[in-house]
């Protein structure tokens, strides 16, 4: 990457920006180092791991106190130097800090599986940190207790120093010296304790002198009685530190072996401190990741320069590489263009150091091999250069060096010479960047120039919108329009006098001042454009909410109906249910109480029993459709005509009229129901019955004809059990003891819940396969009570 071209794209002022948010010196340190990458795949994983970063910032940062910055003592340990209690304090801090981090990531449960990976890396130093702990507290002091031998030197030093300051306590409350005493005090000098004495009475105090005071009025006199123990002390003094020293030597020899495995840990710590460093930027600047592509094309949406104030930067649109590869832009000065082409070129470095980028979401940039900047006042007094040769010479070294893949930024290209000759030269460098696949961002002024970009492929005009009325810029960049000078119309609101301009406009030619007439009306019209294009975009945006919103209550609709049809399915099932259930039980009492009677009154009592059972059902059932056919009166119906059972909702074949009752075929179902209760349909034939049930298994209107056999193959279980409830019953009534289902091998899924209906039948005595000759297991003898 061309590193001269930071300077001018200012990419310094987004490391430090970015260094701030780093939590620990060794990512600061990163974050003031770090270099635009090249490598496609590089970058899209830099763009994951801020992405992951953003979303666990969001719930809690990684734990990064405690880190402090060790090269230098891993440096000094590794020679073989001593290390200060401070700096393994520093050590100790940082290795717990290592073990939080790596514990964070362990037990995180945001998907951050980039970041997880990373941390996983860390190597905890188990071992050096509880060795650290022993020896150093928690306010950074050594341990009296850090090893054994020094435990027990501190308690024999702390009982020496107890027997020196009785003793010298004693001498202090001694009436004969009380006199002799500058003040009642101990204190200490060459490390050891002794007595302030007066000067007068220094023959008197026996003792050695160890100081006097500035005035000589004092002397600091350690009395013989407690010279022994003051050497006691002192050696127990030295003996200490000795100890002290070994422990720290100790602990020092430990951490040069574990150096590599710290400065590694430091490494990824800094990674981690980078990457969330990244994260709180993209919060700052509410940035977006950008779309990565391979192409070449550029298309930043509503993009700000990071380094303006949030408040007062214009968000421009910025297209390139698709159907041309330069772009022109054109306009007065001061007009942003400068800043226009500043902010591709610092957002292409941003998106190829891993950071988000302060544009609207879904904005696209590609990967630059380099990126070339020519901007600013290069004129340098120092070489003799003027400002066209300081940029010819930078243009020379670009040209050089930029390839295909590469970015070019030239401001005011071809400037600060003969306008003529600049126009042309600037095209001529424009031609070579175009014909060599190089992506180019230009500002100029020559009009030259933007004719130029109109007839070429290729190349694309744009211009800085400029407000004329105000005479300020607005900074909207404007793709597709060049930009006029404006000169004659700002001096004019400058106050230049009208004579003057007017003169000037003279000497402009026809096809100049026709041009900037021309590029006048295009921005009038792209302004009225974007109002109405701004206009049609937000409609749009409010009929796909509609869209959205109706597409919504749709589900949610549809969602509420399956419910109620589920709903009303189960209580439809519950109420068939019981009513079955006490529709058997009904039966097989009444079948009990008349046993000893004949077949006909048994089977007139049942039949009374079903109607008033199907009634009191009847009145449990919700009321459907009770418009269908029309009211039926005494006459109006026959035998085989169609009714319309209100109550059931069910269409049925009138089989017999007893007065205002009618008996009522419906499906395998035979019931009494009241004319009101039942709508005209029509003067139909008999239909056949809807189940499947073969002549060899009907009954005649003889129950003692029956015959003892029926066939429901090609039934479901739901339909067969409907048809054997009805035959069960009328052999039953006819006194058979056996009868012979016929349902078929197939997969057996009929045969198995037929059985599980046997079962439950309270008609039912025994049921098995039937004997090979009437049709083994595709049939089965059901055995009747």
């Amino acid at each position: 990457m061309d590193t001269e071209s930071f300077k001018v794209l200012e990419y310094e002022k987004i490391k430090a920006r970015l260094a701030s948010y780093a939590a620990t010196a060794y990512g600061k340190e990163r974050c003031s180092n770090i270099m635009p990458s090249s490598d496609y795949d590089h970058i899209a994983q830099l763009h994951m791991e801020t992405e992951e970063a953003v979303r666990v910032a969001q719930i809690q940062p990684p734990p990064f106190d405690g880190i402090h910055h060790l090269r230098e003592i891993l440096k000094k340990a590794g020679r073989g130097i001593l290390l200060e209690l401070d700096e393994l304090r520093l050590v100790k801090s940082t290795i717990g800090g290592m073990r939080d981090v790596k514990y964070f990531f362990r037990d995180l449960s945001a998907d951050a599986e980039l970041l997880k990976e990373l941390a996983r890396r860390i190597e905890i130093l188990g071992m050096l940190e509880r060795n650290l702990k022993a020896a150093i507290d928690e306010y950074g002091n050594f341990r009296d207790d850090a090893s054994p031998v020094l435990h027990r030197i501190t308690n024999e030093l702390r009982t020496a120093q107890s027997r020196v300051k009785d003793r010298l306590s004693s001498v202090l409350h001694d009436a004969a010296y009380q006199k002799m005493f500058q003040e009642a005090i101990v204190t200490v000098r060459d490390e050891r304790y002794v007595i302030p004495v007066k000067q007068e009475y220094r023959s008197q105090f026996p003792g050695v002198i160890h100081d006097q005071s500035a005035s000589g009025a004092t002397l600091f006199i350690e009395p013989l009685a407690i010279v022994e123990l003051n050497n006691t002390v002192r050696q127990m003094g030295i003996a200490r530190e000795q100890e002290i020293l070994r422990i720290m030597q100790r602990l020092t020899g430990e951490i040069a072996r574990s150096a590599d495995i710290l400065s590694a840990n430091c490494t990824i710590l800094s990674d981690l401190d980078l990457i969330f460093a990244r994260a709180s930027l993209a919060r700052e600047m509410r940035a977006y990741p950008p779309i990565l592509n391979r192409d070449g094309y550029v298309y930043l949406r509503r993009a700000r320069h990071p380094l303006l104030p949030l408040d007062k930067v214009v968000p421009i649109d910025i297209a390139l590489g698709k159907t041309f590869s330069t772009l022109l832009i054109t306009g007065p000065n001061t007009g942003g263009k400068t800043v226009s082409m500043k902010t591709l070129g610092i957002l292409a470095l941003m998106s190829q150091s891993g950071c988000f980028l302060p544009a609207e979401s879904g904005s696209e940039i590609p990967v630059y091999q380099n990126i070339y900047a020519d901007i600013g006042d290069e004129q340098s007094i120092e070489q003799s250069l003027s400002t066209f040769s300081a940029h010819t010479r930078n243009i020379v070294r670009i040209i050089d060096r930029a390839t295909s893949g590469d970015l070019v930024l030239l401001d005011e290209v071809g400037a600060g010479t003969d306008p003529d000759e600049g126009a042309a030269l600037a095209r001529s460098i424009i031609e070579h960047f175009l014909m060599n696949r190089i992506a180019t961002v230009a500002t100029t002024h020559y009009a030259d120039l933007k004719t130029y970009a109109y007839t070429q492929q290729g190349v694309e005009n744009a211009s800085v919108e400029f407000d004329l009325k105000t005479l300020r810029p607005t900074y909207r960049l404007l793709i597709g329009i060049p930009g006029a000078s404006n000169a004659f119309s700002i001096s004019r609101q400058l106050g230049l006098s009208e004579e003057i301009v007017a003169r000037a406009e003279e000497y402009v030619s026809e096809d100049h001042a026709h041009f900037e007439t021309v590029v006048h009306d295009l921005e009038c019209a792209k302004t009225i454009y974007e109002e109405k294009n701004q206009l049609l975009y937000k409609k749009e945006t409010d009929i796909g909410r509609a869209e959205e919103r109706l597409r919504a209550e749709r589900a949610a609709f549809e969602q509420s109906k399956k419910e109620l049809f589920h709903k009303a399915r189960e209580e439809a099932n519950n109420i068939v249910r019981e009513a079955r259930r006490i529709a058997e039980e009904t039966i097989k009492s009444l079948k009990e109480q008349f046993d000893d009677h004949g077949i006909k009154e048994r089977q007139k009592a049942i039949h009374e029993a079903r109607s008033r059972l199907n009634e009191t059902y009847i009145h449990d059932m919700p009321q459907k459709n009770p418009s269908i056919g029309k009211d039926i009166h005494p006459g109006d119906v026959q035998i085989g005509d169609t009714v319309y059972i209100r109550t059931l909702a069910q269409e049925g074949t009138v089989l017999s009229l007893q007065g205002e009752e009618l008996t009522v075929q419906v499906g395998g179902l035979r019931t009494i129901v009241k004319m009101s209760a039942c709508s005209f349909i029509g003067h139909r034939e008999r239909k056949n019955h809807v189940n499947k049930v073969h002549a060899s298994g009907a009954m005649t209107k003889k129950a003692a004809e029956i015959r003892p056999q029926i066939d429901v193959r090609g039934m479901t279980v739901y339909e067969a059990e409907s048809v054997l409830e009805k035959f069960i019953d009328d052999a039953v009534f006819s006194g058979l003891s056996t009868v012979l289902v016929i349902h078929g091998k197939g997969t057996g899924t009929l045969r198995l819940g037929l059985w599980d209906y046997f079962k439950r039948h309270c008609s039912v005595c025994s049921f098995s396969f039937a004997d090979i000759s009437e049709g083994g297991m595709g049939a089965t003898i059901v055995k009747l009570k």
